[in-house]
């Protein structure tokens, strides 16, 4: 039978699980081989007589088990084994070398190019047959292995991604997507722990919306959302260090935590956060202060002893805050110009 004849399978291969690639310029070996392998039907017999055309067709068959005379023209049978080793798609394809001769040295020499079975041919049928089962068997199974590793890897990882985002979720204000009183009520309490560790100050500022209620009363509720997510957005902006953290604390009172910040630092930021929302420039006819939106703020810088709350850093920021507004509103008010 010519060579082209026994390129054709023997059988659909997309029905057999086992996929035979042999690598042999001699059709006889050819025939030989695809004599014993015809009654086996889980078997599929593939044949290339050009070794230069190896690598190309075991990834196109889906070969999972290859067959490889040593003695090829133009190709080194050892070096056709690097080669099938060297290449991705065809790595861990298990690889039975047919040699001529039972040379404990051209074996050992297989072996260590990467081969993973050594016969001599025409090996007797009931061995070829055990062998091609059994190397190809490992190999289906560790592809098995893979890839239920990858789709357990990929769930895991889409877990995480959802475990993230839902964290990131309960978070965030749904309406702002600031940080929620949550998220700033467990940072408070954590930036607060690492100040009394470490010894160093913490400010907070507390920030209120001047008369947001008329302003509701003459936009609507739509026109007070669109508000609140303007002034959101203006003050996060304002957070530059990745331990600051902007949040809405409640209705129109926004708060920002910042670590490692002293009176002056937290007096510059809030002026900042009082800048960026008078910029907006959002109409405001309701409001006593000006024809636009503005903010009070009201500051507090401590560096907490041992026993320090959060109540206690959040009670003198509130109070500056009641100062802000009391004394005309749309302005900073630090806690310590007030004394104790």
């Amino acid at each position: 039978m010519s060579p082209e004849n026994l390129q054709a399978d023997e059988a659909p291969s997309e029905k057999k699980n086992i996929i035979v690639l042999l690598v042999d310029d001699q059709a006889i070996i050819a025939e030989g081989i695809r004599k014993m392998l015809e009654t086996e039907n889980d078997i599929a017999f593939h044949y290339c007589p050009d070794p230069a055309d190896a690598i190309e067709k075991a990834t196109e068959i889906h070969a999972t088990i290859i067959l490889q005379d040593l003695v090829m023209p133009d190709v080194d049978g050892m070096t056709l084994v690097r080669f099938f080793r060297a290449n991705t798609d065809t790595s861990d394809i298990p690889i039975i070398v047919l040699s001529s001769k039972e040379d404990p040295e051209i074996k050992s020499d297989a072996f260590s190019n990467g081969a993973n079975d050594y016969l001599v041919k025409l090996p007797a049928k009931i061995e070829l047959i055990a062998r091609i089962r059994s190397h190809s068997k490992h190999y289906l199974m560790k592809i098995e292995r893979d890839a239920t590793f990858l789709a357990l890897k990929e769930m895991q990882n889409q877990l995480e991604a959802s475990n993230a985002e839902l964290q990131r979720l309960s978070s965030i204000d749904g309406l702002t997507e600031l940080a929620n009183r949550r998220s700033f009520d467990e940072t408070l309490d954590n930036e607060l722990n690492r100040a009394i560790r470490e010894q160093t100050e913490l400010s907070l500022i507390m920030i209120d919306i001047d008369f947001f209620k008329p302003f509701n009363d003459t936009y609507g509720h739509q026109g007070g959302d669109d508000c609140l997510k303007q002034v959101a957005n203006a003050i996060g902006g304002v957070a530059r260090r990745p331990a600051d953290l902007a949040a809405r604390y409640g209705g129109e009172e926004f708060s920002f935590i910042l670590p490692l910040t002293d009176t002056n630092g937290a007096l510059l930021i809030g002026e900042k956060l009082r800048s960026a929302v008078e910029e907006l420039q959002i109409p405001h006819e309701g409001s006593k202060v000006k024809s636009t939106v503005t903010i009070s703020l009201g500051c507090a810088t401590i560096t907490p002893g041992r026993d320090t709350k959060p109540e206690e850093l959040i009670a003198r920021a509130d109070k500056a805050l009641y100062h802000a507004k009391e004394n005309g509103r749309n302005q900073v008010v630090p806690a310590e110009s007030l004394g104790n």
